[in-house]
């Protein structure tokens, strides 16, 4: 599977390649000419561009911020931490002090951390921000060893140990799990670095509440079919070769075909933007594909763990989750401050399944546990765009104050 796909795309690199030479010779026209034809030909090679995925991790480009004040900061992007999977990046406005330092953990999903570059803006805006940067799986050589879900977790512990106490973690979409997992694990052993405040942000924490198509494919076959049709080696020309994993595109493809007619419908307004000089707009529409067809692939151990042990066998609500041979109880949970967000459209997590990590800390009182359900967005809308910015982000920075500001609890 995975070799036919990469045949495919190194027939049809090229064309996009000049797809993209032609586009930007088109433009430069535009100086001395801004005609109506010059711009559908430049909108007819942008659609040719787009029309393939990359595996390259776009930059962040995150140089300065707009703190709380209005006021503009200089950013610093720094390699802090990493390991043979997964490098921590920490954002830092250069002239603040002591600002309470979050761990943000993308989701090892078929995309990359950038696709974070939002979140990780926002909550710029009043912390410091360390974030995880996930490595494509294809480019590590087997000689580093598998990666499973316990190794996740793992890592999310090694980070959190890293940064210190009174640190913060926000988990988005599938991390959820991990993160839920790993303050249970480090309240059990009463580490001094737990984190002050969890946040969890539309994540499968119960999938058997108000299943969508996604947690309906997961349960549709046996898991030896994931295994058997799903996880393919890697092709001998990257250094992962022979790797088996579970493909980005193959994530990614399922993805759009839940959505296509609004994949269709995005694709026209970037032609027609482009088309009628309504450049702002079609930058925006542009860069969210060109971000959104970076593709990473996932370990195949760790996604069929995951498939397993998050959407089959439900083991976290059903309190059958293990860390290392170890039960994992969020019971133990006592000094973390607990925020779990909903979107009221999500299709890809169901409305209470983040809700359910409520009822799983049965340990906390009920001050330290809050709730918010975001109305009128989807699942990407729960952590990117306006509502985001504006609704949702008041509440976890609040959330993360409160805590901050709370002497821990024993």
């Amino acid at each position: 599977m995975y070799q036919q796909f990469q045949n495919y795309a190194n027939w049809f690199g090229p064309i996009r390649q000049g797809a993209m030479q032609t586009r930007l010779w088109l433009e430069g026209l535009l100086q001395y000419a801004d005609r109506e034809d010059l711009r559908r030909w430049i909108g007819f090679y942008e659609q040719v561009e787009l029309m393939g995925f990359t595996h390259e991790r776009p930059d962040f480009e995150i140089s300065e911020v707009t703190d709380s004040r209005g006021v503009p900061c200089e950013v610093s992007e720094e390699l802090v931490f990493k390991t043979n999977f997964c490098h921590l990046l920490r954002f830092k406005k250069k002239m603040s002090k002591n600002e309470p330092k979050v761990l943000l953990v993308a989701p090892m999903s078929g995309h990359f951390a950038t696709l974070l570059r939002h979140t990780l803006l926002t909550l710029l805006q009043d912390h410091e921000v360390y974030i995880t940067d996930w490595l494509n799986i294809r480019d590590i050589p087997l000689s580093a060893g598998e990666f499973d879900l316990d190794a996740y977790t793992e890592q999310i512990i090694s980070f959190l140990q890293f940064m210190g106490p009174s640190s913060h973690i926000v988990g988005v979409c599938q991390p959820t799990v991990s993160c839920l997992a790993a303050v249970s694990v480090m309240s059990a052993q009463k580490d001094p670095c737990t984190p002050r405040s969890m946040t969890l942000m539309a994540g499968p924490i119960d999938t058997r509440i108000n299943p969508t198509k996604v947690n309906e494919l997961a349960t549709s076959k046996p898991i030896e079919w994931f295994e058997q049709n799903l996880v393919s080696p890697v092709p001998p020309q990257f250094k992962g070769a022979g790797r088996r994993v579970y493909p980005g595109f193959v994530q990614l493809s399922a993805f759009l075909s839940m959505n296509i007619e609004r994949h269709k419908e995005s694709f026209k307004k970037l032609y027609d933007f482009r088309r009628s000089a309504k450049d702002h707009e079609a930058d925006q529409i542009a860069n969210f594909y060109k971000e959104y067809f970076a593709v990473m692939d996932l370990p195949g151990k760790f996604y069929i763990e995951t498939v397993k042990t998050v959407f089959q066998e439900h083991s976290l609500p059903r309190g059958l989750m293990t860390y290392k041979n170890t039960p994992v109880n969020p019971q133990a949970i006592k000094s973390t401050y607990l925020l779990t967000v909903e979107g009221e459209r999500d299709d890809i997590c169901g409305l209470g399944q983040t809700l359910a990590a409520q009822d799983l800390c049965s340990a906390l009182p009920d001050y330290m546990k809050t709730h918010h359900l975001q109305a009128g967005v989807g699942h990407y809308g729960v952590f990117s765009g306006k509502k985001w910015a504006s609704q949702i982000y008041p509440v976890v920075h609040q959330h993360i104050q409160s805590s901050h500001q709370s002497a821990p609890h024993a």
